[in-house]
């Protein structure tokens, strides 16, 4: 199995991810920003896909007989963010389905005290050649469940 790369614990969680079981640790750089001086739009995403990278490690998703894949991807921007800042990104199951999984992002920035952007993502998985979809098994699904209820979360099924 492989360990979770995202060992900055040194923050107090907000009571905006109260209900997130995980929280990915994002340091803003400078190099995130824009010719506006905020964070750009498109590194939204990427800070996303390392929150989700985060998520999948904690609920040990990865797998040598599985791959998942990026089928949607949306984000609403509710306030700008400027260097330095660093982001508490709370990610959470919302739907968990048969081959698929839907997930709810909130960033929240520690510099502003709030909720500065929320997004979702639909993942699906597949097989190692990426040639059909495979569904989550039973304990998957159970690991998951409790994961998220550890946070007092229950996603839709």
């Amino acid at each position: 199995m492989i360990t979770n790369p995202n060992l900055d614990t040194n923050y107090t969680k907000p009571k905006a991810l109260s209900n997130f079981a995980s929280i990915y640790v994002q340091p803003v750089i400078w190099n995130d920003m824009d010719a506006f001086s905020h964070v750009n739009n498109v590194v939204y995403y990427r800070y996303a896909e390392s929150a989700r990278i985060n998520y999948l490690y904690e609920i040990g998703a990865f797998t040598d007989e599985v791959t998942t894949v990026l089928a949607q991807s949306s984000c609403s921007y509710l306030k700008p963010v400027f260097f330095p800042d660093t982001l508490l990104i709370g990610v959470r199951t919302k739907k968990l389905g048969n081959t698929s999984i839907v997930m709810d992002y909130c960033y929240y920035s520690q510099a502003q005290q709030t909720v500065v952007a929320t997004g979702d993502s639909v993942l699906v998985r597949l097989n190692k050649e990426a040639t059909n979809k495979v569904a989550w098994s039973e304990k998957e699904r159970n690991d998951i469940l409790t994961f998220e209820k550890s946070a007092g979360h229950t996603p839709e099924f």
